[in-house]
């Protein structure tokens, strides 16, 4: 059996959709061959979404009490108290309400299996979104030049043997927190993907052809150190059912980026291949401008993100103990508004975190009244959580990984509780 380091290093091959069916037939045998895949079977599986453009903390869960925050953003700030259910805030404990647009998260935090972390971010004040992403997914923020993402010292300090289908994205490209020395796979689509060579512009071109004619052009070491017959066959997921997999309980996904890549992620649990870490990403939150309320460009978004993972959820129902999922986003808004009806780049904001080993149905974190003497260079939701604490705790309790000071060597910070013992 090939293993998993061999196959894959330093995130230097991609997996992706781009006009071949199937996949490897190793990891079809993986798929199919109870020798295997026992080993891996009912794993923990963490689950990471990257809510990409900063997104807006004090609107997806609004402190309405807060006088402050009704005199800064008076065309965007709203209200528990109205008659529509659609146009008004989900009131959570009388002080903060979910967006109407999360509304299929409320059951979740009804039901205690959801915890919101409010006044989280990076201690590092950039502002740039480029530069904040890299530091969340590498995990250092005061560090340019961490080689490694979080995410893949995870996988590497889990400490056991592990399928190819161990870490996987389902994205077009490899995203940065599992940039590392321990195997990643980038996928667009189960349905239909090839294999990009990174770097290799001429090999990465030829999506056409086998794994082996691709195998005997390359020049790369990383696939002349990986044995050919690991790429013996362009054929795989038609067996395991993904062309036509149907979710559980009468589940819908949205038709979206974020709804398929949650339905691809929930075939691979389904699937036992041995997924541990899976990450996806969700789009278009970096509303400089028409924001909206309870509708525009904010609620989209928003109702995308939780439907997407309520029917993740739903779907994955015997799977419940075993999985959690979790939020994450660069940074967030500015208490005030601004002059086109939006909000520019801020500081804090606020993590979901979903599963039946939460002790949810509490809104965590340090939010105080957003008096401008208050704020983060007077016009931020300061950052009063770092966000290494709750990536730490999560993970580490989840994935029942010991060596904290692995996971984020420059963090040695109390964990928020979160999780249960």
């Amino acid at each position: 059996m090939i293993t998993r380091r061999g196959f894959l290093k330093a995130g230097g091959v991609a997996l992706f959709g781009a006009g071949i069916g199937g996949v490897p037939a190793f990891i079809a045998r993986a798929a199919e061959s109870h020798k295997i895949i026992a080993p891996y079977k009912r794993n923990k599986i963490l689950v990471c979404i990257f809510q990409r453009g900063a997104m807006d903390g004090l609107m997806a869960v609004t402190p309405f009490t807060d006088i402050y925050l009704k005199a800064a953003r008076p065309t965007l700030s709203m209200s528990p108290l109205k008659t529509n259910a659609s146009e008004s805030l989900i009131d959570l404990d009388e002080r903060f309400g979910l967006h109407p647009s999360l509304r299929a998260f409320e059951s979740l935090y009804r039901d205690n299996r959801m915890a919101i972390v409010h006044g989280m971010g990076s201690p590092n004040t950039t502002r740039s979104h480029f530069d904040a992403q890299d530091y969340m997914e590498s995990g250092t923020p005061f560090n340019k030049n961490t080689q490694s993402g979080w995410l893949n010292r995870a996988i590497g300090l889990l400490g056991h043997d592990a399928s190819p289908f161990q870490a996987v994205s389902i994205t077009s490209s490899m995203p940065r927190a599992f940039y590392g020395e321990h195997g990643a796979l980038a996928i667009k689509d189960l349905k239909d993907f090839s294999l990009q060579l990174k770097g290799n512009s001429a090999a990465a071109a030829t999506t056409a052809r086998s794994f082996e004619e691709l195998y005997d052009q390359t020049s790369s070491a990383l696939l002349k150190e990986t044995s050919k017959e690991s790429f013996d066959a362009v054929k795989m997921l038609q067996k395991a059912g993904v062309q036509k997999y149907t979710p559980a309980n009468q589940v819908q996904y949205p038709a979206s980026d974020l709804g398929n890549a949650m339905k691809q992620i929930a075939q691979l649990i389904k699937m036992d291949v041995g997924l541990e870490v899976a990450f996806a990403e969700s789009g278009g939150w970096d509303t400089h401008f028409n924001q909206g309320t309870y509708n525009g460009m904010f609620a989209r978004n928003a109702k995308d993100l939780s439907n997407s993972i309520t029917a993740f959820w739903h779907d994955l129902e015997v799977y419940h103990d075993d999985v959690t999922i979790m939020t994450m986003t660069e940074f967030g808004r500015t208490v005030k508004q601004n002059g086109t009806g939006g909000t520019d780049h801020g500081r804090a904001s606020c993590s979901f975190i979903i599963g039946n080993n939460i002790q949810g149905g509490k809104v965590y974190g340090d939010v105080k009244p957003l008096a401008p003497e208050n704020l983060e260079d007077g016009r931020d939701l300061a950052v009063t959580t770092d966000f290494r604490s709750v990536f730490s705790e999560v993970a580490t309790t989840h994935l029942k990984i010991t060596n904290n000071n692995g996971l984020f060597p420059e963090w040695n910070g109390t964990n928020p509780g979160i999780m249960r013992p």
